[in-house]
């Protein structure tokens, strides 16, 4: 299970500290998805050696408008394994729904809206939905009441239009971590089973290996990867669009 992370300067922890006490939760790995793709100055590599824990390069685009943040998304698609929009903002959650090339529209329901439309889209074009509990775990009062009632509306869309989804608390500082046993009970609050808490947050895995699989030499198209031919040397292709979208262990 992966976790997606704001880490210095985006966030209050950094790159390292994150990973730390994502390891000692018991998470396989976590995605450092900062606005802007603001640097951590971090060895990703060095860090998830040192700790034993998958580091994911990825961005959170955070723009304006939808114009603006297209050309965000087209600058960073080649370069960054997860490419997640910071939505809110309806016409960006509009916007993230509808391009291929985001694989998470992020906290949709903090300050704007998500209805059936967006829910069809998002299914079509294979964009995950984050359920970020942020506001749940974070807020008083009226506030955390909201949350909960967005967050159980937006629940009930991805499970009637089988939007895919990942799960995250949205963490600034290495103190917002939870383990994922402890979300399980978040979660049921939201109307999900703790299968469902797991499975939205083994989606940023699985979102990190698809994507590191495309970026490889190997990708040519979705479903045929370059190969070897053992006998004369020829390229060949192998089909695995039985299971384009591989579930790793974690």
């Amino acid at each position: 299970m992966y976790e997606g992370v704001h880490a210095r300067p985006d966030g209050a922890s950094t790159a390292a500290r994150q990973a730390l006490t994502a390891a000692e939760y018991g998470y396989s790995g976590v995605v450092v998805r900062n606005h802007g793709g603001q640097s951590c100055d971090a060895d990703y590599d060095e860090i998830a050696e040192t700790y034993g824990i998958d580091v994911v390069d990825g961005v959170e685009v955070r723009a304006e408008d939808p114009s603006r943040a297209s050309g965000f998304v087209g600058n960073y698609r080649e370069k960054t394994t997860v490419v997640c929009v910071h939505g809110g903002d309806t016409r960006l959650n509009r916007f993230a729904v509808e391009q291929p090339a985001v694989d998470v529209l992020a906290h949709p329901m903090d300050g704007g809206d998500f209805n059936h439309v967006l829910a069809k889209e998002a299914a079509r074009n294979g964009v995950r939905i984050e359920f970020s509990l942020a506001r749940v775990l974070r807020e008083q009062g009226g506030t955390r009441v909201r949350a909960v009632q967005d967050l159980r509306k937006l629940r009930e869309l991805v499970e009637t239009y089988d939007v895919p989804f990942v799960l995250s608390v949205d963490p600034t500082t290495h103190l917002h971590l939870r383990a994922p046993r402890d979300l399980g009970a978040v979660g049921a609050v939201l109307g999900f089973s703790e299968a469902q808490v797991e499975q939205g947050l083994r989606e940023w895995g699985r979102l990190a290996e698809r994507n590191r699989e495309r970026q490889s030499d190997r990708y040519v198209e979705p479903g045929v990867r370059a190969g070897e031919d053992e006998q004369n040397g020829a390229a060949r292709s192998v089909d695995s669009a039985a299971d384009p979208d591989p579930d790793p262990d974690e």
